[in-house]
């Protein structure tokens, strides 16, 4: 039976770098799962691919069909922001394992939709201030910079990933981001324990 990896962590801590790279680590043959998202889609990210980029509509006619597996909900300077998954099969998982990136609360949607033994989190960390300075970094690419956004994301990270939050959510295990080769190692050796 196959298992959801759900990489997990603060904003900026880089998850979509190691998502990357676990995904080019063919040993494990993690498919995908694309989220959906309302919010506007961002320079260099790519409709089905990142996100599906939905409206409010779409999101409201999805939830009356049963299908959202799990949401989240965020009320930004930019409007109401859903981030959401999605039943609309791309999971098999009497076939394949699956790689999503999540948060804590996604995390246990998940968790309460398919059953623990099916979720394995990965929660990536970072100093605070490497953080800041890559959020920074990343917003100032943007066409239309929404620092306003960035910092509410940032001050919202410390109380959504709460020591309190971690626990009750049952993760254990946390990887530090300082060198990421070296995070990508114990990440590595973890998978291989936990996809079995």
């Amino acid at each position: 039976m196959g298992k959801i990896v759900c990489l997990m962590g603060k904003s900026s801590t880089g998850k979509d770098t190691i998502f990357k790279e676990i995904l080019r680590e063919q040993r494990f043959l993690l498919k995908t799962i694309v989220p959906y998202t309302t919010r506007p889609i961002r320079r260099g990210e790519r409709d089905g691919v990142e996100y599906f980029f939905v409206n409010e509509e779409k999101y409201q006619q999805l939830l009356g069909q049963g299908k959202v597996i799990e949401g989240r909900s965020y009320d930004t300077f930019h409007g109401l922001w859903r981030y959401f998954t999605v039943d609309d099969g791309q999971l098999d998982l009497a076939r394949n394992n699956y790689i999503l990136i999540g948060t804590l609360e996604a995390y246990k949607g998940l968790k309460s939709y398919f059953g623990q033994d099916k979720l394995v989190p990965v929660m990536i960390e970072l100093d605070d201030g490497i953080r800041l300075q890559r959020a920074l970094n990343r917003e100032r690419k943007q066409t239309v910079p929404k620092y306003e956004e960035m910092c509410r994301r940032f001050l919202a990270d410390s109380e959504d990933f709460s020591e309190e939050k971690i626990k009750l959510a049952g993760v254990e295990r946390r990887f530090e981001n300082r060198e990421l080769r070296s995070c990508l190692q114990e990440i590595y050796a973890y998978l291989e324990e936990t996809l079995r």
